[in-house]
């Protein structure tokens, strides 16, 4: 370690994120224990992704930069379709990720590495024409990597035919437990072609990182670290929050909405311990009119004080007379700050999508879950939520893909109330203390933290293409 710290600011970092919260928070959290390792980071995400963030800036010391999605006022938003989207991407990214690196050269540090994001795979095309390590960084899980990577080289056919799909490193897994673009076929196709091309040239990469920790996915872990140079260096949440290491890194720093933290928290205050059912489904997820529904009368079914994040964008599906009938044993709030309110004593109970940044959330701070998934890779992680880990339960959908009211009354008072639920939260503080060693001192991802660093700073003498 010594090595590592006493070579401060030796070399630079460039991390790039694809222009999702749940890409750039992450980063962002990696940029942030780099730094405090002695690397000189800069942080990019495109234009139009910078101008919609609410930025904390006491909790980001990270140098910001900005290259280009050729939306650069709106992005997606802007694009006719995801599909005209990515392809405008493509083709202005590569060359403004181009114009960024000649920028830094130029400035007196110049890049010894770019560490990019792995819907981004350009970039460490970028990273070798400048003769930089190219590290590429997931945002999913190694189960879900894993089950990418396999369609890719074609090992798992498309679309799905059998009942079972048989994963080397992987559990066996039913149709719906695979990622949507895979179970509902045909219903994603760019974002399909995205996270398959995740792997287009990831033989060429100098490290492969996933925000996990080792001890969640050993298996998978150990399979996909046979085919490439793999190292976990997750949970990527602020320090505060797992190792307290960073005294400052309270926040992420990112946010596309503003919290409202003083309503949440005095809420939770004034509820007894593990009382309360937190309901949250991410920055992305639009909900189902009829699933919000069904939802709504699960909670008020199930008796427990609830807390539930529905933002401004989805309120009119709510039921109309939801938030009077139930004033007395729920709140409904359209952001809070989620690491406070899973930290917090009166949070006995998960209702969320299970996206992975809060699945790991979750896991990190030990509160069971309910997982109520809707796209992407959230049924895996469900599966793993309930079957793998045992911290949670994943709520059964009827034919039409919805969770019934009744589905979730069941779930939230095995939790809460049941024999079963003690179990899960005996597993949820096993993996909330691993997740703590994993990146405390000596931790296997603190360890693999420092050996890229290393690899880095080792970079740093190597003379450079121009």
């Amino acid at each position: 370690m010594e090595n590592v710290e006493g070579a401060s600011h030796k070399a630079h970092c460039l991390v790039l994120s694809y222009p999702t919260q749940g890409h750039l928070n992450p980063l962002l959290q990696f940029s942030k224990r780099l730094e405090s390792k002695g690397l000189k980071v800069t942080l990019a995400t495109p234009r139009s992704m910078y101008r919609s963030i609410h930025r904390s800036a006491a909790s980001i010391s990270i140098a910001l930069e900005t290259i280009s999605d050729g939306y650069d006022e709106s992005g997606i938003i802007e694009a006719e379709s995801v599909e005209a989207y990515l392809e405008r991407f493509w083709q202005v990214g590569p060359q403004t990720l181009i114009q960024l690196v000649e920028k830094l050269n130029a400035s007196g540090c110049p890049l010894n590495c770019i560490v990019y994001d792995a819907f981004l795979p350009w970039g460490l095309d970028v990273a070798k024409k400048f003769g930089l390590v190219g590290a590429v960084f997931f945002s999913q899980s190694s189960a879900v990597g894993s089950i990418y990577y396999h369609i890719y080289k074609g090992f798992v056919k498309l679309p799905l035919t059998e009942p079972q799909v048989l994963v080397p490193g992987l559990p066996p897994l039913k149709q719906q437990d695979m990622p949507s673009v895979i179970s509902d076929w045909g219903s994603y196709p760019a974002f399909l072609e995205m996270v398959l091309n995740q792997f287009a040239n990831i033989d060429n990469a100098d490290l492969v990182l996933f925000n996990t920790l080792y001890e969640l996915e050993k298996e998978e872990t150990d399979y996909l670290a046979k085919l490439w140079p793999l190292r976990t260096i997750g949970p990527t949440i602020p320090s505060m929050f797992l190792d307290k290491r960073l005294q400052d890194d309270k926040v992420y720093g990112f946010s596309i909405f503003r919290p409202n933290i003083d309503a949440c928290m005095k809420w939770l205050n004034d509820r007894p311990k593990q009382s309360v059912v937190y309901v949250s489904f991410g920055s992305l997820a639009a909900v189902e009119a009829e699933q919000m529904e069904e939802i709504a009368w699960g909670l008020k079914g199930s008796k427990s004080q609830f807390l539930w994040v529905v933002r401004a964008s989805e309120e009119a599906k709510l039921p109309k007379t939801f938030v009077d009938q139930t004033s007395e044993k729920g709140l409904v709030v359209t952001w809070c700050p989620q690491l406070e309110v899973l930290r917090h004593e009166s949070t006995g109970c998960f209702v969320t999508h299970c996206g992975w940044n809060s699945t790991l959330e979750a896991l990190s701070l030990g509160v069971p879950m309910v997982g109520v998934p809707q796209s992407t890779d959230q049924s895996t992680n469900a599966k793993y939520i309930m079957d793998v880990w045992e911290m949670g339960l994943k709520a059964p959908a009827d034919e039409k893909g919805i969770v019934r009211r009744e589905a979730i009354k069941h779930c939230i008072r095995e939790i809460m109330e049941g024999e079963r639920g003690e179990a899960m939260r005996r597993n949820a503080d096993k993996w909330k203390k691993l997740a703590r060693e994993a990146v405390d001192e000596g931790g296997r991802s603190d360890k693999n933290i420092d050996e890229f660093i290393a690899k880095v700073i080792c970079s740093s003498s190597t003379p450079k293409k121009a």
